[in-house]
């Protein structure tokens, strides 16, 4: 299919959807604040045992937790948040639920989700733990998808994550292409200065294109960073590596696609 040239030529685009396609990303607020709760209360009480009061807060837990202990914990609690599927407590309708609207808004009404919910957790001054620039789709993922980020404290400065916005595209396709056989961090040095470092509250949402360009650096604020994060895509646009019943699931089908799906034509005796 040929690249569109002119993303506005549609009609109707509202005014989220003409955000996201300029700058690559939406900052928004969390549309079911339960849902929100719902998986910082399974984290407070997961991580409750390395504090010594009952006051478990998220900002200072690297005060509670050598770094070397980190990410056996950081999959311990991604394993207790995609433990959850029955009706009542459902990880992924819950988390769904936090920006289902605008999800639909971007994606569509019939959309996959990715199976399991992943989190991030970085230490302050922590090298361990860092994504160096990169987009999702060299990885194998499908240019189709979007991610729903989701802070579970107050993010900004190096405790956030950077993106290189969508209207500077071309300068990025330039230097990749200067510096091809380069590394991570000297692509980092080239773009650095036109990276845009994300500020969101806990109690925002972001959604962004991870087609483009983004990462961390070194946490060197006093606290700790927590984000969730998963990923959506049209249902039915295109797989690359990742594929529907492997890493994806459906969470939203219109009737007619539920009939169309379940039909089999006669066959002639």
């Amino acid at each position: 299919m040929k690249k569109l040239e002119n993303p506005h030529q549609f009609l109707n685009q509202s005014i989220d959807a003409k955000k996201f396609i300029d700058k690559g990303y939406l900052i928004k607020d969390v549309e079911d604040t339960k849902s929100l709760k719902f998986f910082k209360d399974i984290i407070k009480n997961k991580i409750k045992k390395f504090y010594t009061s009952k006051n478990v807060k998220l900002d200072t837990f690297h005060k509670n937790l050598k770094i070397e202990e980190l990410n056996d914990e950081r999959l311990s609690i991604i394993k207790e948040i995609n433990t959850y599927k029955n009706k009542k407590d459902n990880s992924k309708l819950n988390y769904f639920n936090i920006g289902k609207n605008i999800i639909k808004e971007i994606v569509g009404s019939e959309i996959a989700m990715q199976n399991e919910i992943s989190l991030s957790i970085q230490f302050p001054n922590d090298s361990s733990s860092l994504l160096p620039v990169h987009s999702d789709t060299w990885s194998g993922n499908s240019p189709y998808e979007i991610v729903m980020w989701i802070p579970l404290v107050d993010c900004y400065a190096t405790k956030t994550m950077f993106i290189l916005e969508n209207k500077k595209m071309k300068i990025f396709e330039k230097i990749y292409k200067e510096n091809f056989h380069k590394s991570s961090d000297h692509l980092y040095g080239k773009l650095k200065k036109h990276l845009t470092f994300l500020k969101i509250n806990y109690g925002q949402l972001l959604i962004f294109n991870q087609n483009l360009p983004h990462g961390n650096t070194v946490n060197l604020t006093k606290e700790t960073r927590w984000s969730m994060n998963c990923r959506f895509k049209g249902l039915f646009t295109p797989y690359i590596n990742k594929k529907l019943g492997e890493v994806f699931r459906p969470i939203s089908i219109s009737p007619a696609s539920m009939v169309g799906l379940s039909y089999n034509y006669p066959e002639d005796e």
